[in-house]
């Protein structure tokens, strides 16, 4: 049995809201964050939970959408050895609509290698939540994640919104994750008494609604 507890959690100042489990702590508590981001972290497991607000991106397609932007981060974030493992055809979402057009949504799953480098920017601290260095630590200490991406297109308000799931697979001993959570191969979640990390990350996708659509600015 999980001994995960949910709650909608509000996001962007309650214009958005979503669910996913208490254990995920807001970021922006203990750090600055982007005003198009939202961060949460589960520090006793190393998992996070970001969603963001970007730009609609006209010269993607539909489908493969969700596949070009963790692409796109797996070679932002300098991630090596990117396999994707599965993606989604892009499918209409009936319960997030606005002027009543759908949004589309598409997902991908990835695994890729994370170098640890020395940065102090918060923006790298935010955007690379499994592999921040605190100090010196040599490019030889690398941490293997999965990556879970879906992209929910608000074409109608010039809108791609990102909801990305990062979980450890394995952590290397001389990484700062190492400390916290030790190093290795993770410990499965259920058998930490956890719901996994694909589950929370449906979640958060499926019960996305926007309570505010003043939130964005239409395109002209």
């Amino acid at each position: 049995m999980s001994a995960d507890l949910y709650s909608e959690r509000p996001l962007f100042g309650g214009a958005i809201l979503t669910t996913f489990p208490l254990r995920f702590q807001d970021v922006s508590n203990i750090r600055q964050v982007p005003d198009h981001q939202e961060v949460f972290v589960d520090p006793a497991r190393d998992e996070s939970l970001i969603f963001e607000l970007l730009d609609y991106k006209h010269e993607v397609g539909d489908d493969g959408s969700a596949v070009w932007f963790l692409q796109d981060l797996a070679v932002e974030q300098d991630g090596e050895g990117f396999t994707l493992l599965e993606q989604s055809a892009a499918v209409e979402a009936p319960g997030l609509r606005y002027r009543n057009i759908p949004a589309v949504v598409t997902t991908a799953v990835g695994q890729m290698i994370w170098k640890l480098e020395l940065s102090s920017g918060l923006q790298y601290v935010v955007r690379k939540p499994l592999a921040v260095s605190k100090g010196r630590q040599g490019r030889e200490a690398q941490n293997i994640i999965k990556v879970y991406l879906a992209n929910l297109r608000l074409k109608e308000v010039g809108t791609d919104v990102l909801i990305t799931a990062y979980e450890p697979i394995f952590i290397h001993p001389l990484s700062h994750s190492a400390s916290a959570v030790g190093a290795g191969l993770a410990v499965p979640a259920m058998q930490s008494g956890f719901v996994p990390m694909v589950e929370v990350f449906k979640l958060a996708v499926t019960s996305f609604k926007v309570n505010d659509w003043s939130l964005f600015t239409p395109p002209v």
